[in-house]
């Protein structure tokens, strides 16, 4: 089945990239979303997210004339949908006692309409945006049926998750393997024929409710295992470990692979996507469920590090160093060094929060630093709350003659201790319990 021009409704991490790398392989594509600015914004040739060669990439395909950009879908051959899947902001969902968060279809219902007035005989319609199971039969089909088309008979439908990593996206869209699930084989293998425009990696086809799950297990998987390795942290401050060392050590077992603790866990991914499964069967799911309780509630375990190196944060200046959800993107969506600003200023702190990757970022409540510089000079305290390079790389006497804090708090094991012992800072690491007891500790890096 070919596919002479298709239509990405959503341009955001995902839809961009994926848009712009079907326009490169020659496919006249559409990117739709509903925002005007980002519309303009991309017909001028500009684009609106950071991602390691997107600009290039997007520009090439501006400038071979297959991408356009418009407010709403056309006909085409090919529907691909890829909006986000937040949480919904004032609902949550209860099973016996247990409260847990639900999700936000709406954009991906809007999604669905926006299609059906365009809708033709032989179309496939592919969801990429990441869904609880069955979103594809019991959401997706129904709304596109409206068309008085039969999904499955008369138009393809699929599932195919994104499963790519920020900093990474480009190449990754092209050489990581992909899951087609469709609601028929011949769905399937209609999805197959579209990605196998670009895509290298091997291309696998089943059926769309397995590839919903498959996306969901892949970040509950994580997210089960990171919050393992966040108790230990915890574990590790109360019998006076060095956690950071423990993993090092544990992990030399052939069979054992310990994830790295940390400030807790965000992006539209890992801290999302179980919920998922929690909401759709709350009655099978108290690891999940738990090991989300753990992770969300890991930026009070920060605060708490930064209340014993400083006491009483009532008045205290802090430098938090770091916004996005991981290290080196602008993505700041879920990102818990937010929650740990939240909860330094409940307590009376004044923080100051510096992101390289999205200096103009406005978030409810935090203020933003113009640079570095700025917010760290007047600081009693500096915070690392994400391991970007430019943090990792800093030289401690460097940063003691622009600050007068004297103390240095690392949350994600980036620092060496003995450089900023040095350099005249009282040093504060997550999970070192040996420091805090005052026991020699190792300079281990994981």
């Amino acid at each position: 089945m070919t596919h002479q021009k298709i239509c990405v409704i959503g341009l955001g991490y995902i839809g961009l990239p994926t848009a712009s790398t079907f326009a490169m392989h020659g496919i006249e594509t559409l990117g739709v979303d509903i925002s005007p600015a980002i519309i303009e914004t991309l017909n001028r040739g500009e684009i609106h997210i950071h991602e390691p060669g997107l600009r290039e990439a997007f520009q090439s395909a501006l400038q071979s004339g297959k991408f356009k950009a418009a407010l709403k879908p056309q006909e085409a051959d090919a529907f691909i949908i890829a909006v986000p899947t937040p949480f919904k902001e004032n609902e949550t969902g209860n099973y016996q006692g247990t409260t847990y968060k639900l999700a936000d279809m709406r954009a991906v219902i809007s999604a669905a309409e926006s299609i059906v007035p365009f809708l033709r005989k032989g179309n496939l319609v592919v969801l990429e945006s990441t869904s609880p199971p069955r979103t594809t039969f019991d959401l997706v089909a129904p709304i596109l049926e409206k068309s008085s088309l039969k999904a499955g008979i008369d138009f393809h439908l699929c599932y195919s998750p994104e499963r790519v990593l920020p900093g990474q996206i480009l190449r990754e869209l092209i050489e990581n393997s992909r899951v087609i699930g469709g609601v028929t084989p011949a769905s399937a293998q209609a999805g197959y024929d579209l990605y196998a425009t670009f895509v290298k990696g091997q291309i696998i086809q089943t059926d769309a409710t397995t590839a919903e799950m498959v996306k969901l297990m892949e970040n509950t998987y994580r997210d089960v295992n990171i919050a393992i390795a966040n108790e230990f942290s915890r574990l590790a401050d109360k019998f006076g470990v060095d956690v950071w060392e423990a993993i090092s050590l544990a992990s030399l077992h052939p069979r054992v692979k310990i994830l790295s603790p940390g400030p807790g866990v965000g992006g539209h991914c890992i801290s999302v996507d179980p919920w998922f499964f929690v909401e759709s069967a709350p009655e099978l799911t108290p690891l999940i469920y738990h090991a989300r309780q753990v992770n969300d509630s890991q930026p009070q375990f920060v605060v708490d590090l930064i209340r014993q190196a400083l006491g009483n944060l009532q008045g205290k200046r802090i430098a938090a160093l770091g916004l996005a959800y991981k290290p080196d993107v602008d993505d700041l969506r879920e990102s818990p060094a937010n929650e740990v600003i939240h909860l330094l200023q409940h307590e009376g702190a004044s923080v100051k929060a510096w992101e390289p990757f999205k200096p103009e970022a406005k978030l409810p409540s935090i203020t933003m630093a113009s640079s570095l510089d700025n917010s760290i000079k007047d600081a009693d305290a500096i915070v690392l709350l994400v391991k970007h390079t430019e943090f990792a790389n800093f030289n401690p006497a460097d940063i003691a003659v622009k600050t007068k804090a004297r103390i240095a708090i690392d949350t994600v094991n980036s620092w060496n201790a003995s450089a900023w012992k040095s350099a005249g800072f009282q040093f504060f690491r997550l999970g070192d319990g040996k420091s805090a007891t005052g026991n020699q500790t190792s300079e281990v890096k994981s």
